[in-house]
């Protein structure tokens, strides 16, 4: 029902924007995938990536503002490149990397500012 998915909406955004809700959500939507083999479960682990990934992406409505969102999540997707479990990190930056792309042909303005400029700032002092 529709009022259903509008309240399950809402909780999922709530947890989002908290304070390691990106990292909470993705393990409750990844978890008991990756354990199987072969080519289909790669394909269904694969389609999980994808969908976690356009969740990340979208900016829920309850949000103010779409800068705001970016503020609050992409450091926290940031922080999904740095899981140390091989199996979880390996899904992980499946997700990470996904809604990276995602987010950069959607937003690149704030893509670039809140995701790339970060990813990129230890490579820069470097070349510098």
């Amino acid at each position: 029902p529709a009022w259903l998915r509008r309240l399950c909406g809402q909780l999922l955004s709530k947890r989002l924007m908290r304070p390691n809700g990106v990292q909470a959500v993705v393990r409750g939507i990844m978890e008991g995938t990756g354990g199987g083999a072969g080519a289909e479960a790669a394909a269904v682990d694969w389609r999980k990536c994808d969908a976690v990934a356009k969740i990340l992406a979208s900016c829920p409505q309850q949000c103010l503002s779409l800068e705001d969102y970016y503020k609050l999540v992409c450091p926290q997707i940031l922080d999904l490149l740095h899981i140390q479990d091989k199996l979880t990190a390996r899904q992980f930056q499946r997700v990470a990397t996904t809604t990276l792309l995602t987010m950069v042909k959607e937003h690149p303005q704030l893509a670039e500012e809140y995701l790339l400029q970060p990813l990129l700032a230890p490579l820069l002092r470097c070349s510098e």
